[in-house]
């Protein structure tokens, strides 16, 4: 089977579009060859153009001083306008509903402080059980510094039937249970443990229905799968750069605010300075007067070479589409879970936790051991390939379509093949 399964594999290399964009990505190194990197949605690889971006904005500090806020091919004062085009295309916005600033907690925070307003009966948030950490802490603290009880405003969502995942219907009936009590409802994009890819259009729509907003964490969703933020009506969304785009770590964030809400300046914000109109910016005449746009949410002037790597990634999305890259991502993901399901090896040993159907996930296999433990990924690890471990008994694998190839899916059940078989 796997001489069948590499043959197969090179084959769909050969005829693939994107795979010329393997070679812009540095891979790091076990005993002189490239690791097996299926980690993408934990920490994207370095693009190779990342360090002549940077580059070029050390040059301009080196070479301009403080005048390159307002001189050059791109100015600091208004880079962060340098990767609008780009963003919007990938999670389905408008240019002026999507900036990149400050990193996802913040803009969580930032986002919340405007659309979670807790008022007479509506003060609970839905949110689904097992949340990413962040994001729990984050509308833990908000809902308590808003001076209510999360014990009982914070409503955590699990599927009903002990399911690995929460189906859409669990979802919207929740949602219309808790009707005019509900303030707000905060879901990934993506789930990070399962890799659920969650209905953004049903469940905005449910909020809405009865009066809720619609907030989402796009952190393993964007440049993962296609957005249709704008179209789908989201109230907000915010997201991390350094997992499938690729930035680097702890890179720069992302913010989505409907272009209806960024046009309302009554709206509650927490303001800061670059979120004031530029043109009365430099007067310092202290008057609040915010931009009618996403970037009325800016807090403080941009950080540029975090910005310059996101611009670099950026411009490797804009060269492939996020229609081919999910494409791509869709065969290659569906070839994985074929390895996995069709060996004799794995039969038993473990199970696929994340949906089957291409609508429910992305880039990522969420890889159960039921016979095992850490040791197996130890195992991978020790063999050169790149992935993450989660509790309890998970391996998170993600064939990511901009650097992954089929190849490396062989590859990687093969070796999961031999550690079962080591450990017995």
């Amino acid at each position: 089977m796997k001489e069948e399964a590499t043959k197969r594999a090179q084959e769909l290399d050969s005829i693939d579009s994107l795979s010329p964009f393997r070679s812009l990505f540095h891979f790091p190194q076990k005993d002189g060859k490239d690791c097996i990197y299926l980690c993408g949605n934990s920490l994207g690889l370095q693009p190779r153009n990342t360090s002549s971006f940077i580059n070029e904005e050390l040059k301009n500090w080196q070479e301009r001083g403080v005048e390159g806020h307002f001189t050059g091919d791109k100015p600091w004062v208004s880079y962060h306008k340098n990767a609008k085009p780009s963003l919007a295309k990938i999670v389905g916005a408008q240019e002026n509903e999507v900036v990149a600033m400050n990193n996802l907690t913040t803009n969580l925070h930032l986002a919340m402080a405007s659309f979670y307003q807790p008022k007479g009966k509506r003060t609970k948030i839905l949110i689904e059980r097992g949340a990413f950490p962040s994001d729990f802490y984050a509308v833990y603290s908000r809902i308590e510094n808003s001076g209510f009880d999360p014990n009982e405003n914070l409503i955590e969502l699990e599927p009903a039937d002990g399911s690995d995942y929460l189906s859409t219907e669990e979802i919207v009936s929740k949602i219309s249970e808790l009707g005019d009590e509900l303030a707000l409802v905060m879901f990934p994009g993506v789930q990070y443990y399962t890799g659920q890819f969650f209905n953004i259009k049903s469940i905005t729509e449910a909020a809405h229905a009865v009066g809720a907003k619609a907030g989402f964490d796009l952190a393993h969703a964007v440049g993962n799968v296609p957005l249709q933020l704008h179209a789908h009506d989201v109230d907000f969304a915010v997201w991390c750069t350094y997992k499938y785009l690729n930035s680097g770590p702890g890179g720069v964030g992302g913010l989505f605010i409907h272009q209806r809400h960024g046009e309302n300046k009554e709206l509650t914000r927490l303001s800061g300075w670059w979120g004031h109109e530029a043109e009365g910016r430099f007067k310092m005449d202290n008057e609040i007067n915010p931009i009618p746009t996403v970037d009325g949410w800016q807090l403080s002037n941009v950080n540029i070479l975090s910005h310059a790597s996101h611009l670099a990634s950026l411009k490797l999305f804009d060269e492939a589409g996020i229609v081919k890259l999910r494409d791509k991502s869709i065969k290659l993901t569906d070839f994985m879970e074929e390895l996995i399901l069709n060996s004799e090896v794995l039969k038993g040993q473990v199970k696929i936790i994340t949906p089957s159907k291409h609508a429910e996930r992305g880039a990522q296999l969420s890889v159960f051991l039921i016979n095992h433990g850490k040791s197996v990924f130890e195992f991978l690890v020790n063999q050169g390939v790149i992935l993450d471990w989660r509790e309890p008994n998970v391996i998170r694998v993600a064939p990511v379509p901009l650097y992954n190839s089929f190849s490396d899916a062989v590859k990687f059940v093969t070796i999961l093949e031999e550690a079962i078989l080591h450990e017995g």
